[in-house]
């Protein structure tokens, strides 16, 4: 039982208690991790845990292990949970309950991402809920993987999940669990990851009770209220910093993966005082294909793209107070059932986060950088492996450059703008999957040009070893590479090529298609994009130029065309004088 202690709420007690709350999540994210089945979760991190308010369902905590993305989402679903509860469409919370919900519409992203809303009750008393996302390596639906890249309905894509409770006082209901496994593939493969995500629940409650238990319920509550407030405050003072007025950007999606055609993200930033207001309202309708966001999944990139810019912002409710975002209604940035939707997380919502970049790198350019690589990667192979006797699903996510900036070069091969996921080790996926990795390289020449370059894309090809397999992906930045800001090039445009009984071919909305049955010895090669640079070109110091021809990171035809450089064929030096003779003809 606890003792119920006076209120101390000095800053050294806040301040422990907001690492402690920020530590159940971390915890919980690498229970998640470390027991989950699936590489997609075990070793690439495609994941996240948080803590929410008991009656609103507002963010309190989230990991520093998990998806930005899901900040927001997740705030969402378990509002959208509690809205049904208050509605009687599904049971009221009991101890040991655990809510699965994966409905796009409901605060959620794609079909895949698996919610997990657990109620946390202290002495009785609920006190928050414990939430977490995991993504499955299959759903259902058309192809393997679930990223249909031709789906023009939801049900398509996969198995649609209401808030309906797995856990039962503890117990998994066997009936729920056999409805949702016969309907997805390589079900059996999927106890592994559905008891690390309740695992991972149950570890975050046992934390949550222990400090509770070691500081009091009222203090920790008050300590909640206080951190909220304090996120706001440092986040106003940080737009406060954007001189005002109206800033505009841009961002394109390949295509819809069923119309051949660009989707365009129009964004208006209002700045007035301490707030932020977005307007994404001059965007395209919606679209036939999956590349359709839900607005959770679109208020969640905004809120990102703006923890990239300010960092240093602590992440709870409060942080996303001075962001007025007004519904896109009409646009594919809103999405209604029964639009398919499998593109929103991983692809369109970096093309909002993008946008906001392209934007607000006008009016501070020292905080944001050129754009990123800006794709996931995703890339799904499902088939049958006569060797093990089983079916299987690849899953595989891939990194990029980021944007170069006013202080340094991107990084290459970067995670995603929109989480910390990696790249399973390839000598894991060999071992798991019948497949042989050919090819794993940084793709050189791949960042735009800019005094601060941007960084580099990855080279990859993957051989199916043995029997026949289906592959699907949906990416994206393929028509166009990452824009540059301030003067730079864009970086590379991201390039899929399949290769069938020795006969290459790209597909005809360059990243995105579904369902090519490959067999074995046919392979597929991806080259991810460069992130953009950032000034001009010229202005890079001619030593960094110099460095990157003696790391073979740019062509020696590349340094002159992108650079403006005279070098040595065989030295790779770099003639400064004839260098700077040739930028002062050249330059615009």
């Amino acid at each position: 039982m606890t003792i119920e202690k006076d209120s101390a709420l000095d800053p050294v007690t806040l301040t422990v208690i907001q690492n402690g709350l920020q530590q159940v999540c971390n915890e919980m994210d690498l229970a998640f991790s470390r027991s989950a089945f699936s590489p997609v979760i075990s070793e690439a991190n495609d994941r996240s845990d948080g803590i929410y308010h008991r009656d609103t369902g507002d963010l309190i905590a989230q990991g520093d292990l998990g998806l930005p993305v899901f900040v927001g989402t997740m705030q969402d679903s378990t509002k959208a949970v509690l809205a049904k509860i208050a509605a009687g469409d599904t049971a009221p919370p009991e101890d040991g309950d655990i809510y699965i919900v994966n409905d796009p519409y409901l605060g959620g992203t794609h079909l895949m991402d698996v919610r997990f809303v657990m109620p946390f009750f202290h002495e009785g008393t609920l006190f928050a809920w414990l939430a977490n996302t995991g993504h499955w390596p299959d759903i259902g639906g058309a192809v393997p993987g679930g990223f249909s890249a031709n789906a023009t309905e939801v049900e398509q894509e996969g198995l649609r999940l209401p808030p309906v409770k797995l856990f039962k006082r503890g117990k998994m209901d066997p009936e729920i669990y056999a409805i949702i496994m016969s309907n997805i593939r390589i079900a059996d493969q999927r106890i592994g990851d559905v008891k690390a995500q309740a695992a991972a629940l149950t570890v975050g409650a046992r934390r949550l009770t222990a400090m509770i238990e070691r500081y009091g319920k009222t203090t920790v509550d008050e300590a909640i209220v206080e951190l909220r407030e304090r996120a706001a405050r440092r986040m106003r003072a940080k737009i406060a910093t954007i001189p005002n007025g109206v800033y505009k950007g841009e961002a394109f999606v390949d295509s819809d993966g069923v119309v051949d055609e660009p989707l365009r993200i129009a964004l208006t930033i209002t700045k007035q005082g301490e707030e932020l207001t977005f307007d994404l309202s001059g965007s395209s309708p919606p679209c036939l294909g999956p590349m359709n966001s839900v607005i959770a999944t679109t208020r969640s990139s905004i809120y990102l793209a703006m923890k990239h810019i300010f960092p240093e912002v602590p992440i709870n409710a409060g942080t996303f107070e001075p962001l007025k975002i007004e519904d896109p209604e009409g646009t594919f940035l809103y999405a209604r059932y029964p639009r398919p939707v499998s593109g929103c997380a991983a692809e369109v919502s970096q093309r909002i986060a993008e946008a906001v970049f392209s934007a607000l790198v006008q009016a501070i350019p020292d905080r944001v950088t050129a754009a990123p690589a800006g794709t996931s990667g995703n890339f799904a192979l499902g088939g049958f492996d006569p060797e093990r006797g089983r079916a299987f699903v690849m899953y595989q996510i891939s990194g990029g450059g980021y944007g170069g900036n006013a202080d340094h070069d991107g990084l290459t091969n970067g995670c995603s703008t929109i989480g910390i996921s990696k790249t399973p080790p390839i000598e894991v996926t060999e071992q798991i999957y019948p497949v042989l990795f050919d090819r794993y390289a940084l793709r050189e020449g791949s960042g735009g040009a800019g005094a601060k370059r941007g960084g580099f894309g990855v080279d990859y090809k993957v051989t199916l070893r043995r029997g026949e397999a289906r592959a699907s992906f949906v990416m994206d930045h393929g028509r166009v590479g990452p824009p540059g800001a301030k003067g730079g090039a864009e970086g590379a445009a991201n390039r899929v090529t399949v290769i069938r009984e020795g006969q290459p071919f790209t597909p005809e909305h360059l990243s995105k298609d579904q369902g090519i049955a490959i067999k074995a010895g046919d392979s597929v090669a991806v080259s991810t994009p460069g992130g953009g640079g950032f000034g001009h070109p010229f202005d890079r110091p001619v030593e960094l130029v110099e460095r990157d021809l003696r790391r073979s990171y740019y062509s020696l035809d590349q340094a002159e065309a992108l650079f403006g450089v005279v070098a040595d064929p065989e030295t790779r030096e770099v003639d400064t004088a004839a260098t700077m003779l040739q930028r002062s003809k050249k330059r615009p």
